[in-house]
């Protein structure tokens, strides 16, 4: 299919109206459980909003979002949630909107799972103390840059062989599951080129730290995530109260000395060179790891590999430009960025499952919010919510926005890339210490890429699903090399 802007993006159309914002939070206390139960349980989080703007018949309403009752006091649920790609853009611009301690809301985890600190996630712009922590992480990123190619192709490489023997293994009409594969090695490689630490240097942390993140990041936003097990047990002990830090203390000590040790050098250079406290060091680069980096990362390539089980019909068009940009079989980030097709599976994977479906901006004064049909009041101290699964499939930018179209982000319809939000950022915005983009995007296309890269040049007679790997040949079916081309 050629995916191009639709005619209602790019025709001139009416001055939007000024309108007041519909929907409503209802009752005190019915209200919000009512819709916690909604998000949660009867519709789940993006039949919740769909069915609000369909409702009201706009992108722009008043709902509640959870966490809420019965046990979390002093958190308001009441948000506006912003649904299209223009009303969507104003979570970005910092003049209109705070980010003190809304990384997930109102909701806040407490900061002992962060070491008593208010890491550069939870900082708003205009605090002194963002502007250092987001400098120390840009240059983390453009330090290890020239580790990653390496790396990855060193780590991913020992992934692939370690899932060859699990399908041999296995045996006919076996499978592999690739997830915690996938973990290890992100936590791995993500280790040595965010921190410079060598996990293999420090066994137990090799053997498990993947599994302490898990941990520690699912702990502390369990309020805010829907499980989908067994309901309503879901909401009775999963939903209603915060977990206690101690549940994850002694794993998250574990990977604090893993930091404090491994990464001795770059904490050092913060403490130095950025003038942060070793406490503010440790704890920042954990969080960047833990949250921004394996989080993020693990729930995209998840997306990523499952999007590629959905449309085997791409895999050769994806397969002959991987092996006919390489040159002499040597992989650098020129030859990736000249991959039109991987990157723009890659950003049509991004548009339809971002790693992180929630944004959140508190409107720092009283300002007009524009969405394509009407202009709306925005008071200070109001809480902006976005659900980007949603703004992402507006009509009114993207045609035939539910499909995945792999090559809509293609040269040839290069002009939707700039309606594209990827890791918590506009796509053409940089990241840098006076704005919240996420650091990470400094080069995260380019590791999805990889992936892509060596899945299409190594991986033959394979079927991929959401979370494994099965043979669809013969029984002696492997994952090999191919450098025939």
């Amino acid at each position: 299919m050629n995916a191009t802007l639709s005619g209602a993006a790019i025709s001139p159309s009416a001055v939007p109206q000024r309108a007041a914002i519909p929907g409503s939070y209802g009752w005190p206390v019915i209200g919000p459980l009512s819709d916690r139960l909604q998000y949660f349980w009867l519709q789940g989080p993006q039949k919740f909003f769909a069915n609000r703007m369909e409702k009201y018949e706009s992108t722009v309403f008043r709902t509640n979002v959870p966490p809420t009752f019965p046990f979390f006091v002093g958190v308001n649920p009441n948000v506006v949630a912003v649904l299209d790609v223009k009303s969507f853009s104003h979570l970005f611009d910092t003049e209109l909107v705070d980010k003190t301690n809304i990384l997930v809301g109102d909701f806040m985890p407490s900061v002992k799972y962060t070491g008593g600190i208010r890491v550069c996630a939870y900082l708003d712009t205009t605090e002194a103390k963002h502007g250092q922590i987001k400098s120390f992480a840009i240059d983390i990123l453009k330090r290890s840059s020239s580790k990653w190619v390496s790396s990855m192709v060193t780590t991913l490489d020992a992934t692939w062989d370690s899932l060859e023997s699990q399908l041999a293994a296995a045996g006919d009409g076996g499978s592999a599951s690739y997830i915690l594969p996938l973990q290890e090695f992100l936590f791995a490689f993500l280790s040595l080129t965010l921190l410079g630490a060598d996990a293999s240097a420090f066994p137990e942390i090799k053997k498990c730290g993947h599994i302490y993140l898990d941990l520690w990041l699912g702990v502390q936003l369990l309020p805010t995530i829907p499980i989908n097990v067994v309901q309503p047990l879901e909401e009775i002990f999963l939903h209603s109260f915060s977990y206690p830090f101690w549940l994850v203390k002694s794993s998250y000590e574990k990977l604090t000395r893993f930091v404090e040790n491994g990464a001795a050098e770059t904490v050092a250079r913060a403490q130095t060179e950025f003038n942060l406290t070793k406490e503010e060091a440790i704890h920042n680069l954990l969080f960047t790891l833990g949250f921004n980096a394996f989080g993020g990362f693990t729930l995209f390539f998840l997306s990523l590999l499952g999007r590629l089980g959905e449309n085997p019909s791409v895999h050769e068009e994806l397969r002959r430009e991987v092996r006919g940009k390489l040159s002499n079989n040597v992989l650098s980030f020129e030859t990736v960025k000249e991959m039109d097709l991987v990157n723009s599976f890659v950003y049509e994977t991004l548009r339809l499952d971002p790693p992180v479906p929630q944004q959140f901006g508190r409107a720092r004064k009283d300002f007009d919010l524009t969405s394509h049909n009407a202009v709306y009041e925005i008071k200070k101290g109001e809480l902006l919510c976005g659900f980007q699964p949603l703004v992402m499939r507006d009509p009114k930018i993207f045609e035939n926005p539910e499909d995945f179209v792999y090559n809509r982000f293609s040269k040839k319809n290069g002009e939707q890339y700039v309606y594209l939000f990827k890791a918590k950022t506009p796509a053409l915005r940089s990241s840098s210490a006076d704005n919240k983009c996420c650091t990470l995007k400094i080069g995260s296309n380019a590791k999805e890429c990889f992936t892509v890269r060596q899945l299409k040049q190594r991986i033959h007679h394979i079927a991929l699903t959401s979370k494994f790997l099965t043979p669809i040949s013969s029984p002696t079916c492997r994952i090999l090399p191919d450098y025939s081309h």
